[in-house]
């Protein structure tokens, strides 16, 4: 039987982890239905935004307080920035404020889609990488984009699955596909895009490490059932991908063999 061990967790930068969903704090109805959405989820890393907070100014200190008392890994993130200068900047803010330096890289590059930009995003993250942060760049499907990235050090990418909000699921699977393979090595999270629980299994199904999402479970009907129903999704992907599925066939097999079985007759 095909299990999980202590060696096969969810490894970013050297910090293991049960769950392999990391979920965003925004967007919620309520701060209540937060929390108990977040619990249900079993994830053990929350992001946060400090540009939409800003605990520097004062700002925000009961949702602060919130996050805290779910006793969760923070991943702070620079979403919102649109300069190479302003997500460092906000990424140096946040080492100060929350005592880590992980960092979810976030750079818009065009307001449309809210695409990252891929050239700044790799200059920011060389940047952030030489002042000691460990990065987790949001980026594109773009497998060269990727290759810069990992060669400058990051241990983990994030490639959008579709551009974050839209809930389309996984629009490029080749190219995720193609990422995974070309990165054996390196901790992969499909963030952005993932709108429904059968997304998140096929994004482990890909071999993919983990997801990150947001909207899909505070923007539904039930956030808390369906923080239980990412949670459900994300186990059966990841054990589906270590099991190996079955070889597809041309033809039809029968799953019941006759070989061996009575035959009868009338005499």
């Amino acid at each position: 039987m095909t299990t999980e061990t202590p060696s096969n967790k969810l490894n970013i930068y050297g910090q293991t982890f049960n769950s392999r969903l990391l979920i965003g704090s925004a967007l919620y109805p309520s701060p209540k239905v937060m929390q108990d959405s977040i619990a249900a989820s079993a994830a053990e890393i929350v992001t946060v935004s400090l540009r939409r907070q800003s605990p520097e100014t004062g700002g925000g200190n009961m949702f602060w307080q919130q996050i805290k008392d779910l006793g969760l890994t923070i991943l702070p993130n620079t979403a919102g920035c649109h300069s190479i200068q302003e997500a460092v900047t906000l990424a140096q803010m946040s080492r100060e404020i929350f005592a880590t330096d992980w960092v979810k890289l976030e750079l818009v590059g065009d307001e449309y889609n809210l695409q990252p930009d891929p050239i700044d995003l790799v200059k920011a993250t060389e940047i952030l990488i030489n002042d000691g942060f460990k990065v987790l760049p949001y980026c594109t499907d773009d497998l060269v984009i990727c290759r810069h990235l990992v060669e400058l050090g990051c241990e983990v990418l994030m490639p959008w699955g579709a551009p974050i909000g839209t809930g389309k699921g996984l629009l490029n699977p080749y190219a995720l596909s193609a990422i995974r393979n070309r990165f054996p090595q390196t901790t992969l999270v499909v963030d952005a895009g993932i709108g429904k629980p059968s997304d998140a299994v096929q994004a482990f199904e890909l071999g993919y490490d983990a997801i990150l999402l947001n909207s899909a479970v505070a923007q539904a009907q039930d956030p808390i059932i369906m923080a239980k129903a990412f949670k459900a999704a994300c186990e059966a992907g990841r054990y589906g991908y270590l099991a190996g599925k079955m070889p597809e066939k041309d033809t039809a097999q029968p799953s019941t063999p006759t070989l061996g079985m009575p035959f009868w007759h009338q005499s």
